[in-house]
């Protein structure tokens, strides 16, 4: 198993909770990350970004540069903040992934120019132009990613309409979901997306 180091952008307030504030914060992220024991395990800074972290983000650039590691980044409605700082910061750290990805054709043309990754999952297409805009992202930089348990596709999804399965197919590869009060091995927990969906 392999993990991430950052702080979720919904999380941000960590940083000033945490006993000596947001610079002793970084610097217990930098000893776990120079940790020997913890060195191979770690993969990627992140998950970091904006949503309602604009006064922590730069903090993650630290690690990154610091370590080498890609960076796994989330963007949610941030009106363009995002990418400037992504743009300003972009020699800070080698590679990266914009995760989850919702946004706009010109952002990912942003993103792509970066030379960052995209990566979909069921969040990334509900609607119509959220489709048209996934259709856009080259192959070669395209991940595709459960998030989960979140983030699966729902009937209520624009793409919902392009899965197509048989009985067989979906006996084979998509176990029965039941609710979790009810769940025994080899069933999916209802409401869950698990692994066994990006397929």
């Amino acid at each position: 198993m392999f993990v991430t180091i950052g702080c979720h952008p919904r999380n941000a307030a960590e940083f000033d909770k945490f006993r000596g504030g947001p610079d002793a914060y970084l610097n217990a992220q930098k000893a776990f990350l120079l940790d020997p024991a913890n060195k191979k395990k770690i993969v990627a800074i992140g998950e970091c970004g904006l949503e309602t972290q604009l006064e922590h983000f730069h903090r993650h650039f630290e690690l990154a540069s610091m370590t080498g590691l890609p960076m796994f980044l989330h963007d949610r409605n941030t009106g363009g903040d995002f990418a400037k700082i992504i743009t300003e910061n972009r020699s800070r750290f080698k590679d990266g992934i914009v995760h989850s990805f919702t946004g706009t054709q010109e952002e990912l043309k942003t993103y792509i120019d970066l030379g960052l990754y995209i990566s979909l999952n069921g969040c990334s297409l509900k609607t119509e132009e959220n489709l048209k805009v996934a259709a856009q992202v080259p192959l070669d930089r395209l991940m595709i990613e459960t998030d989960g348990p979140w983030c699966e596709i729902r009937p209520t999804h624009a793409s919902f309409k392009h899965l197509k399965m048989t009985k067989e197919q979906q006996d084979m590869y998509k176990p029965r979901a039941v609710h979790k009060e009810r769940f025994e091995f080899g069933n999916m927990v209802k409401g869950r997306n698990e692994p066994c969906t990006i397929g």
